[in-house]
């Protein structure tokens, strides 16, 4: 862990960040999306960031390369919920289980604690043993699971609903 330097995600980390994200597309049910997403859908997603505000994303790199990345999007579009965070965190394949995931949430936590966030809310399909845990050891409490609420792969899958008060 000591050669995995975290920071603010930059322009050049898109296509890396892309064929993470792609891989838990098109072989898990960790997100809902079922299409594997284009570079430009996901310039929209990276334009969507700023260095300060409650829409942040840092990354994780190793040798050059973006390996993972935890953000904070908008969770719902009424005003009333301007308080209120969805994170977002994925690594690359096989770099899970070594405390990388950890870093990445402590960091853009602290980001977050000089901007107006009240709340962030982790959305985890269920099961998921090693995203609970990491919710869980950052302060996460389950708010509530929502049943059979998605359908990928042919079945439904359940919804855990975890937020973290600021």
């Amino acid at each position: 862990m000591q050669n995995i330097l975290i920071r603010r995600v930059e322009p050049g980390d898109l296509p890396a960040l892309l064929a993470i994200y792609n891989h838990y597309i098109e072989t898990t049910a960790i997100t809902f999306d079922l299409e594997p997403k284009t570079l430009a859908q996901r310039q929209v997603w990276l334009d969507g960031f700023a260095p300060t505000g409650r829409h942040q994303c840092f990354v994780a790199v190793k040798d050059g390369e973006a390996i993972g990345w935890a953000s904070t999007g908008e969770f719902r579009e009424k005003a009333a919920y301007d308080g209120t965070v969805e994170t977002s965190i994925y690594l690359k394949p096989g770099e899970a289980g070594h405390g990388l995931g950890r870093r990445l949430f402590d960091t853009l936590f602290a980001a977050l604690r000089s901007e107006d966030v009240h709340v962030a809310i982790g959305v985890i399909t269920l099961p998921n043993t090693p995203s609970v845990g990491l919710h869980r050891a950052c302060g996460f409490e389950l708010a509530g699971t929502l049943k059979q609420s998605g359908r990928k792969f042919g079945r439904f899958w359940d919804v855990g609903l975890y937020q973290k008060l600021f």
